[in-house]
């Protein structure tokens, strides 16, 4: 089987059995759903979402954030990891985001990096889930399975990863399957244990064939 007709496989079975596959983050508008993002950073969204209620009603706007100073973010957010950093990096984001851009999210991914907080991972987030953009963002989740089914060969960085990804997935789905590999991630092909026996990918997969 060559990689298309894999793709193609992975393809069938992602439509099949998760047709509707969304960020598990809580937001309600693009300033939110950054917020959320550049906390997700090594940290569960189940733990962001416990966070964002609050923060978000003490600073419901990029103005609101861009006015105080970092140590009363990290009141906030110090349950999350690196809590230090990601407070300077929101405080950073929303005086960017007002000065620069008007208190408004871009939907570039080269404007959206220039952001405090906010690498490529984070941008193609941004540009996919809220302004519904073509764009694959590759977390840990992502890197993983791609190259454990081997939807990716010889990647070894995300980047890399991406460019492989977006060559052939139809450029339609590429936000429907960042999300797939995310969440096949997260609850089925897992770092550590692998719930191979429960997966419906087995039998085209590079990482199980091998075991």
């Amino acid at each position: 089987m060559d990689r298309k007709e894999l793709f193609e496989k992975v393809i069938s079975y992602f439509q099949k059995e998760m047709p509707i596959a969304e960020t598990e983050l809580d937001y309600k508008n693009p300033y939110e759903l950054l917020v959320a993002v550049i906390l997700s950073a090594q940290c569960t969204d189940k733990r962001v979402n416990q966070i964002t209620p609050e923060l978000l009603k003490r600073f419901p706007t990029p103005e609101t954030l861009a006015e105080v100073d970092s140590a009363e973010v990290f009141d906030y957010i110090r349950s999350c990891s690196y809590p230090n950093n990601k407070a300077k990096h929101l405080v950073g984001m929303a005086r960017m985001l007002v000065n620069d851009f008007g208190g408004i999210v871009p939907d570039d991914i080269d404007e959206l990096q220039k952001l405090p907080g906010v690498g490529r991972k984070t941008a193609n987030v941004i540009a996919s889930v809220v302004f519904n953009k073509p764009a694959m963002a590759v977390d840990t989740h992502v890197f993983r399975v791609s190259a454990r089914i081997g939807l990716t060969v010889g990647s070894k960085t995300p980047l890399e990863t991406e460019k492989q990804l977006v060559e052939y997935f139809p450029e339609e789905l590429l936000t429907l399957a960042h999300h797939w590999l995310i969440l096949h991630g997260r609850y089925t092909c897992q770092a550590r244990s692998p719930k191979c026996q429960k997966c419906g990918l087995t039998g085209v997969c590079k990482y199980y064939q091998a075991l």
